[in-house]
């Protein structure tokens, strides 16, 4: 058995981040960019492409660390798709789950938007790293 592959790693991670990116896309750009835009102008703040740029980057770096994780739990829990996703409801509770709700229960975020965004994302996020981690194969010895 030959050691964690770098390459397969940044390649996995890439696409993964490219589907978190796309499906993040999807939901604050269309599913709830009117519930975004509420929340913008509650706030006073706006949104424009150098945060937007700090939200791609932090999906390809979610996507990295997601296929890393996988990559690095494949001699432990088995290579395949369960290890996959339980690889991406990681990433999802550390990178989803917890900063949403920290912003929800600071009042920042209606609970609809939480609501929805969870449902998303616990979706999104471990098919993205299954996607990435399909790409993955270890390094050769």
């Amino acid at each position: 058995m030959g050691g964690m592959n770098v390459g397969g790693v940044v390649k996995g991670g890439l696409v993964a981040g490219l589907v978190i990116n796309v499906g993040e896309f999807i939901l604050n750009g269309v599913v709830v960019a009117e519930a975004w835009a509420e929340v913008q102008a509650v706030l006073g703040i706006e949104q424009g492409a150098a945060e937007m740029s700090v939200y791609v980057i932090g999906g390809f770096l979610m996507g990295l660390v997601g296929v890393w994780l996988y990559a690095a739990a494949r001699p432990r829990l088995g290579a395949g798709p369960a290890t996959a996703v339980k690889m991406g409801l990681v990433v999802f509770a550390l990178a989803c789950l917890w900063p949403i709700a920290t912003f929800m229960t600071m009042g920042l975020l209606p609970r609809s938007l939480f609501h929805v965004s969870l449902v998303w994302e616990i979706v999104e996020v471990p098919l993205a790293i299954v996607a990435g981690a399909w790409l993955y194969k270890e390094a050769e010895a």
